[in-house]
């Protein structure tokens, strides 16, 4: 039987993208009777949330985009019966520094009274770290009221107000430029730095903002699970969309790769086609398939242009990612913490708060930042699993790198050229911090080349289709509805047609909630 005679007939829902959001939407619908099929394009399912082996020979599996879990609902997980699991991180995060020309930095992790007395040591009294505990706390608060309505009917403005019934934290992070709570409350730099990245993590933004999308992305990474907890996904991002997957086809969805959506007609409306007809093409040809709606698991712009409109305002992607293998951790120039507990968590790089804002006005300018920040981790550390044996007994740990303020406008004119400066530059400022080059470590793939690749916007865009390279399809929203938001924050103009990517109303992470709140939609729940 051909794919195209497969198709002949309308189905319950057409999904277009089998990225995670898509995958749960399908599993969702499927689980409810619905029929569905979702198109594909790449030769595989997951987007950006797929693990892979990209160095030559070596058996190491890591997380090539995405890589820690927030945002995603236990509530999900439950209900789909995934067999994923997430660990937390011993350590949240270790940030070196150098003051009176002494190595040093500030841990938080390993319990409240090693935190303490790294914040002692590190501003000569305990105050900051009051002002820490108080901090997180106003935010514990709101995440506990917040998280759970992502994944209720859209509230909108006054009702997520009165939800959270804390003034003073609704005008904190919903109506001041968080740059005026961090420099209120806090007196370090170094601390003021760890506490703006969360608000920078694939937004370039300065921390006096106007336009809050600093906020906005703040927000989203406190609220996660109703604690703000980043958590390593055992087995790798590619586990939970593997998990997503099964539990869709288990459930009855049909799921096809190498099928790439070129146009989706609503004005279809035939006994064949259905209401909605969309048009795909694979290594065979192109194809019709019929359905009574279709959800886009993409972002709003290729939603435009899928349905023949005029597109959103171009997004901006702002980071580089960066994947490694080494043969051993590097040893630290603060002798203080061992390797194993700093790159446990996020190890900030070049992140103090007037090097976040320094970096910002430069690449603001068009030029790459003279000490680009970036914050790594090592996952392997938390769940060795993606390692093979042999790698395993060797000894050798993965390593992440996230780096900030690097907009795609920088690299258009050279991909390739700025992305290696970009990446000596951004690894020069981590030797900084190490008593030995990190060149050193780096383990070697079968074809003796270092275990290192790097990821700019453009390359994102290119591989993953992502616009402008941007991580979450546009800049986060707020998660309550503003003007034609609909009911659950996935709806278009078109009825039939919904959203479910990052670029929903309350997008953005490795979440799921838009295809859940897509399919809820569609179930009329």
């Amino acid at each position: 039987m051909t794919k195209e005679q497969r198709f002949q007939g309308v189905y319950d829902a057409v999904i277009v993208g089998g990225g995670h959001n898509g995958l749960v939407a399908a599993a969702y619908l499927a689980r409810a009777g619905r029929s569905v099929l979702v198109l594909e394009r790449l030769g595989h399912t997951g987007g950006a949330a797929v693990s892979t082996r990209p160095f030559t020979g070596v058996d190491a599996r890591l997380s090539r985009y995405s890589y820690l879990v927030s945002l995603l609902p236990s509530k999900i997980v439950r209900e789909l019966g995934l067999e994923f699991a997430v660990r937390e991180r011993t350590v949240s995060s270790y940030t070196p520094t150098a003051r009176s020309g002494r190595p040093g930095g500030l841990l938080v992790g390993g319990g409240e009274a090693r935190t303490r007395a790294s914040f002692a040591r590190l501003t000569g009294s305990e105050r900051e770290y009051e002002r820490w505990r108080a901090f997180y706390a106003t935010t514990g608060r709101l995440a506990r009221r917040v998280f759970p309505t992502l994944t209720e009917p859209l509230p909108d403005r006054a009702a997520l107000r009165a939800r959270i019934d804390d003034e003073a934290a609704w005008r904190m992070l919903f109506e001041e430029p968080l740059g005026r709570a961090v420099e209120e409350r806090f007196a370090d730099d170094l601390v003021r730095g760890v506490v703006l990245t969360d608000a920078l993590i694939g937004t370039f933004a300065d921390a006096h903002d106007p336009s809050l999308a600093q906020n906005r992305c703040f927000l989203y990474h406190v609220i996660g699970g109703g604690t703000g907890d980043w958590n390593v996904p055992v087995g790798g991002m590619g586990a939970l969309t593997d998990a997503l997957a099964a539990a869709a086809r288990g459930a009855g969805a049909e799921i096809v790769t190498g099928h790439e959506a070129l146009r989706i007609d609503v004005d279809a409306d035939s006994a064949v086609s259905g209401p909605v007809e969309v048009t795909y093409r694979t290594d065979r040809g192109e194809g019709r398939v019929g359905a009574r709606k279709v959800l886009v698991n993409a972002s709003p712009r290729e939603l435009s242009r899928l349905l023949g409109e005029t597109p959103p305002p171009a997004p901006e992607g702002a980071q580089l990612k960066v994947n490694m293998l080494l043969r051993r951790l590097p040893r630290l120039r603060d002798t203080s913490v061992d390797p194993r507990e700093a790159f446990a968590g996020t190890f900030h790089i070049g992140e103090g708060y007037e090097q976040l804002a320094r970096a910002y006005a430069e690449a603001a300018t068009g030029e790459l930042p003279t000490a680009p920040p970036s914050e790594s981790y090592c996952h392997s550390l938390t769940d060795p699993t993606i390692l093979g044996a042999d790698l395993v007994a060797g000894g050798y740990q993965t390593l992440t790198l996230f780096g900030l303020h690097t907009p795609a406008r920088l690299f258009e004119k050279d991909n390739r050229g700025t992305r290696e400066a970009l990446l000596a530059a951004t690894l020069a400022q981590l030797d900084a911090h190490l008593a030995e080059p990190l060149a050193d470590c780096l383990a070697l793939d079968a074809d003796g080349r270092p275990c290192v690749e790097a990821k700019t916007p453009l390359d994102l865009e290119r591989e993953l289709g992502l616009p402008g390279g941007h991580i979450f399809h546009q800049d986060l929203s707020w998660p309550y509805a503003e003007r034609g938001a609909g009911r659950w924050g996935v709806e278009t103009r078109h009825p039939d047609v919904l959203l479910c990517g990052a670029g929903a109303v309350r997008g953005g992470g490795v979440s799921g909630v838009p295809g859940h709140n897509a399919a809820m939609a569609v179930l009329g729940r």
